[in-house]
């Protein structure tokens, strides 16, 4: 649901905003991973994001309590959340930022497939073969039997197929759940997990380090923030696409700080996946398509509820309402 004020322009202008602050945050995470584990980097991230989140849910008077309606498919999601999570961290820490993202936006492809057997949705022949042309440019991003299939490129796709399938979740129980469960848990859940692992990866952390790290904890925050406005402001079918401009940051921050140049396959691969992602977002914002609408109202590609995963569109609306 959009305000009756809508303003395209104010709510691409918050999204680009968002996604800007995102590809800040995944290249701290890349620069920290060079010195320290990502189980050590996200306990400390979330640990920061925490703090903020929950003064934003503790100013929310029409939040009555944080019991879940679905408590297994609520942490079912939350595993899902912090498995892509952690994923998705560690492919930022072993591959090139512009290689993770054109994995990552396969996302909303996968969304369309799960949404078939999940969620009953009819995806006609011309969704089907954009789905297919952006698997095709997964292909051309990995290149198999060209370059070697790294445990990254895994950890991307697991993290890409993680939040898919917690998407579907959201499109399932979100209209059912408050939106504070639908961070808290996630937050709570991985905090815990990653705070028990935290003795067998620890390493002191340096203070300038701890900044960066409540810095990457805050960002998430302020990002999440700019793309729920953005999706306030304006219609999903307008904000969706804006997540494709995080490509552009990793390439400028890859070459600034990472001396990485994305050659002409991932180049390649990335146009197709994204062309592929957008025609998608297309064709379910039109009224004649079908009444269940998965990768619309799912569409940010990795990213579901709390700090990070980032949220889903669908998920924005829901706050954004």
């Amino acid at each position: 649901m959009t305000s009756p004020t809508s303003s395209p322009v104010l709510g691409l202008g918050y999204a680009f905003l968002g996604f800007a602050l995102f590809a800040a945050h995944d290249a701290m995470i890349k620069a920290l991973g060079e010195q320290y584990s990502v189980f050590q980097i996200i306990f400390f991230a979330m640990l920061f994001a925490f703090i903020p989140m929950a003064l934003i849910m503790l100013t929310d008077k029409s939040e009555a309590n944080f019991r879940p309606r679905h408590p297994f498919l609520v942490l079912f999601r939350s595993a899902l959340n912090i498995l892509a999570m952690s994923s998705a961290f560690y492919a930022f820490t072993t591959l090139p930022l512009a290689e993770v993202y054109s994995l990552l936006f396969s996302t909303p492809l996968l969304i369309t497939i799960f949404s078939v057997p999940l969620l009953g949705e009819v995806v006609r022949a011309q969704r089907w073969i954009a789905v297919f042309a952006g698997l095709v440019g997964v292909v051309i991003v990995l290149r198999p039997g060209v370059t070697d299939f790294t445990l990254g490129h895994a950890a991307a796709l697991i993290a890409a197929l993680a939040s898919g399938l917690a998407a579907i979740l959201v499109r399932k129980i979100g209209s059912q759940e408050r939106s504070a469960v639908l961070i808290l848990y996630p937050m709570l859940l991985s905090m815990v997990l990653m705070g028990a692992a935290l003795p067998a990866v620890y390493k002191p952390v340096a203070l300038e380090d701890l900044a960066l790290m409540a810095v990457v904890g805050v960002l998430s925050v302020l990002a999440q923030i700019c793309v729920i406005g953005g999706y306030r402001s304006a219609p999903a079918a307008v904000v969706a696409p804006s997540q494709y401009s995080q490509i552009i940051w990793a390439a400028i921050y890859g070459a600034l700080f990472f001396t990485e140049e994305p050659d002409v396959y991932v180049g390649l691969g990335s146009a197709i996946i994204i062309a592929s992602g957008i025609f998608v977002v297309w064709r379910e914002s039109r009224k004649d398509v079908s009444t269940v609408n998965p990768v619309l109202k799912t569409s940010n590609p990795r990213f579901d509820a709390g700090p990070s995963p980032r949220p889903t569109a669908d998920f924005d609306t829901e706050l954004a309402g």
